[in-house]
């Protein structure tokens, strides 16, 4: 082969070329919507050809899919991590890290989050049970309550109980016709999960 034999480009691998399509989907369905895009948008924007969506989706539906599991696991990591800035034993610091970050999260993107959560709709029930942000707050509960930092009869219900607290919250905060600061939001979100817990 001639030096000056221009070398073919290198196929991008599997998980970039699937990266780049949901990120080109989630910029169009914020920007347009959904329903107004379309797949030929999509794949426009990703720059690949139309097969190779379909190499990966069957339909915009499973493009949502996909942006919903990845903002829940980008969530779940902001929490974890946050949490795990804390020291194994400072139970009512590791709480707020979490609740902190979950609020935080959740304003920082809400306009994704209200898109994959309120086109998507699962059928099965189980998926809402088996939340893994739930999942992981529960796990949170019950690793203080062993250490007695608190006491709960319900785990898994009160988890569900401060997460819905929490996500109500923002919401009305979001909607809001006064801009309402986060550090007040956050200690009145906190304020509330101690009280349940019985740390206040």
């Amino acid at each position: 082969m001639s030096v000056t034999t221009l070398k073919r480009p290198r196929t991008k691998p599997a998980e970039i070329r699937r990266e780049e399509l949901i990120d080109a989907a989630q910029a169009l369905f914020l920007s347009k919507g959904f329903d107004a895009t379309s797949v030929d948008e999509i794949v426009r924007a990703a720059d690949v050809a139309k097969g190779t969506f379909y190499f990966y989706f069957k339909t915009k539906d499973e493009v949502l899919q996909a942006l919903r599991t990845r903002f829940i696991e980008g969530f779940c990591s902001r929490v974890e991590a946050a949490v795990e800035r804390c020291a194994a034993d400072d139970w009512t610091g590791r709480l707020d890290a979490w609740i902190e970050a979950g609020v935080n999260g959740y304003l920082d993107e809400f306009k994704l989050h209200d898109l994959v959560f309120h086109e998507f709709h699962p059928s099965n029930r189980r998926m809402k049970h088996d939340n893994p942000v739930i999942v992981h707050l529960r796990a949170l509960i019950e690793g203080g309550a062993r250490a007695r930092a608190w006491s709960v009869k319900h785990p898994h219900l009160t988890a569900v109980m401060l997460f819905n607290a929490l996500h109500g919250a923002v919401d009305d905060a979001i909607v809001s016709p006064t801009k309402v600061a986060r550090k007040p939001l956050i200690a009145a979100v906190l304020s509330f999960c101690h009280r349940a817990l019985g740390r206040e």
